[in-house]
């Protein structure tokens, strides 16, 4: 019997490995995923099983993509005839950063006539929310990766209802992993007060839920086609930190004018996948009249999407872009430090061209793996002049950079593999030396709080700890 429960074992190895190297299009994911498979065999197994298999190459976000691909063709010319004209209108305004925009127009517009306004922390965000809320005449659309059942999340909750009531359409995707407390509870309540709620992907079984690795992330709100939230504030009262909590810096922003046309299409494409239904372009979702407050504050935005439904990490590709641009001063703020190579290799080549470079990243992230897989990216990094901070007030959970002082972006998209390759994921571009120092200024207070590494203490560590630091770094793949 012990010889026949050993063998189905080496055949359950054997077949694991077998479609790891098939499925696993990265060969630097499938070494990670077969170096934990040899080092623990049972675990390796039911990791892979869990999160390992490859959905990309299913019929389910296959689906999505070709949807997305072919969905409101007319709005995708219209976007893409008005971005060549804003090309061509406001070169001087993007300078040496003209490439950029011009790879993210690939997929996303280029937005005039755009007011942005930072919104640092749930304490800032969620007053500027509530009162956008609160002036819904038309829909309201919110896709959110986590939203609870709690004091935030059920005063949200009850606008939505009072604005359902009065008339107002409102749809909620939330992710049903991130969001799970609210399955069986918030989510039925909204369901008889005549708003539709979906889970991005349903989950069966949370245990041993398979799709995890595909989780949600974006964090987007519209209302009535002419105001949008995007960042990285969840809808959770750890976001605004009440006093007996842990505290958490954030950042996100709020969006009015033509760019948010761009959050509309990333939102009506998503929703149409997770309902079955098949919402098209109206004017009631793309106002034509849609301009910002205040003609000085007159912006240009992309909005940038990726994930399982974008054909390449775009995200991640527009970051290294403006990283290759950047002449003089590079600002990132950031959870999760867990970057690929190519990643790493264009913050060396930027540092080696003179370019300033400060990365700011918790002192002690929320997960003991991640925080030792961060630490042993530092040194190579250290060693030729970038700066790295560590942030001791709290956690910071903020996705940001800074480009020179003309470019920032502002999204939901952390610096590891899987926001890059396997989350959805959303961020805004802004090309403006006016939000951009507002952003830098944010920056700099953040460092108050934080503690420099110095490169001789860093690596007068112990060495054992180095050792496994740079033994889960071969894991990074996974994380």
């Amino acid at each position: 019997m012990e010889t026949t429960l050993l063998l189905l074992f080496y055949i359950a190895i054997l077949i694991t490995m077998s479609v790891i190297i098939i499925n696993t299009s990265s060969p630097t994911k499938a070494l990670a995923y077969l170096f934990l498979l040899f080092t623990f065999p049972f675990i390796g197994i039911l990791v892979y099983l869990s999160v390992g298999i490859n959905y990309r190459t299913y019929k389910l976000y296959n689906k999505k993509l070709g949807i997305d691909k072919a969905a409101f063709p007319e709005l995708k010319e219209l976007i893409k005839s008005y971005t060549q004209e804003i090309l061509v209108t406001h070169k001087k305004d993007l300078q040496h950063f003209l490439n950029l925009a011009k790879f993210i127009h690939k997929e996303n517009s280029l937005a005039s006539d755009t007011k942005v306004d930072l919104l640092v922390n749930g304490e800032t965000k969620f007053p500027e929310v509530i009162n956008a809320l609160e002036n819904a005449k038309e829909h309201i659309h919110i896709e959110y990766y986590i939203f609870q059942n709690d004091k935030i999340g059920n005063q949200i909750s009850e606008i939505l209802k009072k604005k359902a009531a009065q008339g107002v359409k409102v749809r909620l995707i939330y992710d049903d992993y991130g969001s799970k407390n609210i399955r069986t509870t918030l989510v039925k309540s909204l369901h008889k007060s005549n708003i539709e709620a979906y889970p991005f992907y349903k989950i069966k079984w949370l245990l041993f839920a398979n799709r995890i690795n595909y989780r949600n992330h974006r964090k987007i709100i519209i209302i009535d086609g002419k105001v949008g939230f995007v960042g990285g504030v969840n809808v959770s009262d750890n976001y605004i930190n009440p006093n007996n909590k842990q505290y958490w810096r954030d950042t996100h922003i709020k969006i009015e004018g033509l760019a948010v046309m761009n959050l509309q299409r990333i939102f009506l494409a998503d929703w149409n996948f997770c309902s079955n239904q098949n919402l098209t372009v109206t004017e009631e979702f793309f106002p034509i009249q849609v301009q910002p407050n205040s003609s000085s504050h007159k912006q240009l935005v992309q909005i940038i999407s990726s994930g399982p439904d974008s054909d390449h990490p775009n995200i991640m590709y527009a970051m290294i872009q403006a990283i290759l641009l950047a002449k003089k001063e590079i600002l990132i703020t950031t959870p999760y430090f867990v970057p690929d190579s190519s990643f790493i290799n264009a913050i060396k080549i930027a540092r080696l061209s003179d370019v300033t470079i400060k990365i700011l990243v918790p002192y002690i992230s929320d997960s003991k793996l991640v925080n030792a897989t961060s630490n042993s990216y530092y040194k190579e990094l250290l060693e030729i002049g970038v700066e790295i901070y560590r942030y001791k007030k709290g956690f910071i959970h903020a996705k940001t950079m800074v480009f020179d002082g003309l470019v920032s972006t502002v999204g939901t998209a952390n610096l590891d593999h899987r926001s890059f390759d396997l989350n959805f994921e959303v961020n805004a571009f802004i090309y403006n030396s006016t939000f951009s120092e507002t952003l830098s200024s944010t920056f700099f207070t953040d460092l108050k709080d934080a503690e420099q590494i110095d490169l001789q203490t860093w690596n007068n560590r112990p060495y054992y700890i180095q050792f496994f630091e740079r033994v889960i770094r071969l894991l990074a793949p996974l994380m």
